[in-house]
């Protein structure tokens, strides 16, 4: 038992102790809230390799001297934040939303110096860790919650007539019978009138995964709803 004491008391094993907390709190966000509803396996992997790499890299960070660390950590998630884009497709709004909230509970859980505490200390700074994963866990639950979840599709149609507003119906119409789905908004991006074809944005009722790409490349003002 005297053993186990030391064991948990000791900087290490503190820290595998608010590594696996860390690690357990993450997958839950992750897989029971995030991957349950939007099946993202690409984003899956992302989330959780991140933060563990976060943690670590903060936790050793922090071992520096104390007064060296604040400007070593502040500079290390400078360099995160900086790349979290990889130079590739943008990241989406609500992906971004969770990768943030995983790596803030990542550098949290990192950052608590328990140096020169006893077992009972340290349970309370274990415990308050737990309390703040809960509220970070219940704020998420309630905002999917209250939150319908619509998908939303990049397609180029071929019926440019149909793109006049007064035949605004027809245009759903159609669209509705040729994807198979109930279409709740429908905006107009890029006209080419050499190909008769134009890139539509349109906004699905069901359930699914928002897989908007960057594929049409047409700039935020020339979107308008039709």
């Amino acid at each position: 038992m005297e053993q186990l004491t030391t064991i948990f008391t000791s900087d290490f094993g503190n820290m595998l102790l608010r590594f696996l907390l860390c690690a357990v709190i993450n997958w839950v966000i992750i897989d029971r809230l995030y991957f349950r509803k939007l099946h993202r396996r690409e984003f899956y992997f992302t989330f959780m390799l991140i933060s563990v790499a976060i943690f670590f890299l903060v936790y050793f960070m922090m071992g520096m001297d104390r007064g060296k660390a604040t400007m070593g950590v502040g500079l290390g998630l400078f360099g995160i934040f900086s790349i979290m884009r990889y130079r590739t497709d943008t990241m989406p709004v609500r992906e971004m939303t969770y990768l943030f909230i995983i790596v803030c509970l990542s550098v949290v859980h990192a950052m608590v110096d328990v140096s020169g505490m006893n077992a009972h200390q340290i349970l309370n700074e274990l415990l308050k860790l737990a309390v703040i994963d809960i509220i970070v866990v219940c704020s998420i639950m309630l905002c999917e919650k209250n939150l319908k979840l619509k998908c939303t599709k990049l397609i180029q149609y071929d019926r440019i007539e149909l793109v006049k507003p007064e035949k605004r119906g027809e245009l759903k119409a159609d669209l509705e019978e040729r994807l198979g789905v109930k279409i709740v908004k429908v905006e107009v991006g890029g006209v080419d009138f050499l190909r008769d074809s134009v890139v539509l944005r349109i906004t699905c009722s069901d359930e699914e995964p928002n897989d908007v790409g960057n594929q049409f490349n047409v700039r935020k003002s020339q979107w308008r709803e039709v």
